[in-house]
């Protein structure tokens, strides 16, 4: 994976936001292969350096982040299972990462601020090291294990609960009474891992049986979980330890390693590092003699995690979109191999993305064998100098994801690797536009890969969610001229009899396809908009649109007002929290052209979305858009936000006759006087925290 060594500083709007596009569809690649498929390509390093990249990049463009950002996201998905799918009760969420003491040293500052304590104000933190294994949620009613989960996507994951049986680690009663009576309801949380010399153990027998060789010990504790056969898990040699928990009847302690002392003393295995250290000097010395230590473990660890110990700070703190603020992970470095680059493929992408591939020779790093790489784009391989029959250094950042990061053969003479200027698939010029980096086919919907892979983004999960159309299905009916535009996928029941007549289709597979096709007669507003595949508009902008506007007309409208020059429609775009001008810009464009016109039109006669409508908390405050404004002294902004968030409000950065109620602090200026003049409800700080409490 070559990654752009520009420093944000130095990049301008349009090689961030291009970069960031990049990064976003290459984590999310690779979170499927590692989350949903267990069958990771690079290594968590690689992965890390991606994230971290990702990260400094939103840092410096915070207008630019898209709502498809990994910043945004937990886990995978849960596909298509054998297990069942389970909803957790509180989420299961990630964890930012730190690379070097700076970056630990800010994290630390970051609480500070947010907690608004003083300089003399300690902050105890806990320190653990981060075994790599696969989360698991078990829940315990009574003393009593009715359900382990996985982690899935965060919000859902599978059940694993005949499997987990199986675990020794793993009490299936805890003590329901008596000093240490485990609370009524308690989820307690961890990893399900495998030891390195159980896993040597099972890779040997595997290879003997012929069976599925396993990449690594994390890869193998996942597939050995997951398996809708609980005798094959009881097969494997699995471990688990627990690092926290998840709902609960009610919380004996008031910290975080006190907790973790109870969790302990139930039967379960903690963390034989976890200590409690006061300041960053303590977390680093802790960091460096788990790393001092990490050879000689029995187990994989990528890190350690550092957590704020009061729970009450840590209920302050809250979440972002994918993580504590209260905890981070501190990553070890990554690994590195040489090996060879053999060739540059091109592949099309559904935005008509010129993206170059490297097939690489075979070479094992950190216990995965990586054999492609993504190159970026024309600019990375320049920047490399790479070639076909060049000596690379590659780099697993994070374990996970690969990217090339030396060319040991620059200086050896070799015909330079010429990048096309006509599209691979259709023979379409290819070029980059002004200020962008990268190459794009001209075809547009000419081009069979745009035309295909728009069409398999619009039946994905995250979208319509049509189960039974593979790539291959979708490929072979475009091929036979059945599939044009997503309207056509309606139109398909009129076509049993021509399915039928493939090979490989039988009448049971035909009416469940059409069968999961006439099920999205009536799509949620917000999936379709996403499976149209307008650029910026991912799948968070489209829930955050609809529940705007309501109803996709409505949302058409004003965004071809705004491109006519309406700025009252304009601004009621940019007011939502998180829609910027890229997006406002994307949608006008959308409309404006012809072609889309008419694919809009002809889908929406024959689908009939509901009015889109979310389910607001019971608070006074549900459904209304909240500004704060001036000094608070209470709490941060951005824990302020937070609460607004969870009581079903919009909080907005801005006054406007949508504003519903402001909250103004010492010092207000502007906003206030402009919400005085719209005539709307103005309230203190502490006039807001009565509506919390109320809503508590």
């Amino acid at each position: 994976m070559g990654i752009d060594q520009t420093a944000p500083v130095d990049m301008d709007e349009a090689q961030a936001a291009n970069e960031l596009m990049r990064l976003a569809r290459e984590i999310a690649k690779h979170d499927r292969l590692y989350h949903a498929e267990d069958d990771p390509e690079i290594s968590d390093q690689a992965y890390d350096a991606l994230v971290r990249r990702n990260a400094e990049i939103e840092a410096q463009f915070p207008h630019l982040i898209r709502d498809d950002s990994p910043s945004k996201k937990v886990g995978y998905q849960v596909a298509a299972s054998p297990l069942s799918k389970v909803t957790h009760e509180v989420r299961m969420m990630s964890l930012d990462n730190a690379f070097n003491r700076e970056e630990v040293e800010e994290w630390v500052a970051r609480v500070r601020r947010y907690l608004a304590l003083d300089e003399s104000d300690p902050v105890a933190i806990t320190a653990e090291d981060k075994i790599d294994g696969l989360s698991c949620s078990l829940r315990y009613e009574n003393g009593r294990l009715v359900r382990a989960a996985t982690r899935g996507d965060g919000q859902v994951g599978e059940d694993v609960t005949p499997n987990v049986a199986h675990i020794a680690d793993i009490p299936q009663e805890l003590p329901a009474k008596g000093k240490n009576a485990v609370p009524e309801v308690f989820e307690v949380r961890g990893e399900v891992y495998m030891s390195k010399a159980d896993f040597a153990a099972l890779n040997a027998a595997q290879e003997e049986a012929g069976g599925k060789i396993f990449a690594n010990p994390r890869n193998a504790a996942a597939g050995s979980l997951r398996q809708k056969d609980a005798s094959v898990t009881a097969k494997r040699p699995l471990k688990f330890w627990a690092y926290g928990w998840g709902a609960t009847s009610e919380t004996p302690c008031d910290t975080q390693h006190a907790m973790m002392r109870m969790i302990e003393g139930w039967g379960f295995p903690v963390s034989p590092f976890l200590t409690v250290c006061n300041g960053t000097d303590a977390l680093i010395a802790q960091y460096d003699e788990i790393g001092r230590q990490r050879p000689d473990l029995g187990y994989e660890i990528d890190g350690v995690v550092y957590k704020v110990d009061r729970l009450d700070y840590q209920q302050r703190l809250g979440f972002v979109a994918k993580a504590p603020r209260w905890a981070l992970a501190h990553k070890f470095p990554a690994e590195k191999a040489e090996t060879t680059l053999e060739s540059i493929d091109i592949q099309v992408g559904r935005t008509g993305k010129l993206t170059p591939v490297g097939r690489l020779a075979p070479v094992l790093v950190g216990g995965v064998t990586v054999t492609n790489v993504t190159l970026h784009n024309r600019d990375e391989i320049e920047r490399l100098g790479v070639r076909p029959g060049d000596k690379v250094v590659i780099q697993r950042a994070g374990d996970v994801i690969p990217q090339v990061v030396e060319n040991l053969t620059r200086e050896v003479e070799r015909e330079p690797f010429v990048f096309p200027d006509t599209c691979p698939e259709c023979g379409s010029e290819a070029v980059s536009e002004e200020g962008e980096v990268d190459v794009r086919c001209t075809g547009g919907l000419i081009c069979p890969a745009q035309r295909t892979q728009r069409l398999e983004h619009f039946v994905s999960r995250k979208a319509l969610d049509i189960d039974g159309f593979g790539s291959k299905t979708i490929a072979q009916f475009f091929e036979k001229g059945w599939l044009e535009s997503p309207a056509d996928i309606f139109r398909l029941k009129d076509r049993k009899d021509d399915i039928l007549a493939l090979e490989g289709w039988q009448d049971k597979s035909v009416e469940n396809l059409l069968a999961a096709v006439e099920s999205r007669r009536e799509p949620d507003a917000a999936r379709l908009l996403f499976g149209l595949g307008i650029r910026h508009v991912g799948e968070v902008t489209a829930r955050d649109l609809m529940k705007n506007f309501h109803e996709l007309p409505k949302l058409r409208e004003i965004a071809e007002n705004a491109r006519a020059g309406d700025e009252d429609a304009a601004s009621e775009l940019t007011s939502i929290d998180g829609i910027g001008p890229s997006v406002v810009e994307a949608l006008g464009d959308f409309f404006h052209e012809p072609h889309n016109v008419a694919v809009w039109e002809d889908l929406l006669s024959l689908v009939n979305p509901p009015r889109y409508e979310v389910e607001t908390l019971d608070s006074p405050v549900a459904g209304k858009t909240v500004v704060f404004t001036g000094k608070l002294e209470t709490m941060s902004r951005d824990e302020a936000k937070a609460q607004a968030e969870r009581l079903g409000a919009k909080a907005a950065g801005s006054v406007s006759a949508k504003t519903d109620l402001l909250v103004a602090g010492p010092g207000a200026g502007s906003k206030l006087k402009k919400a005085q003049e719209l005539g709307i409800e103005v309230i203190d700080e502490a006039g807001w925290a009565e509506i919390v409490a109320q809503a508590g």
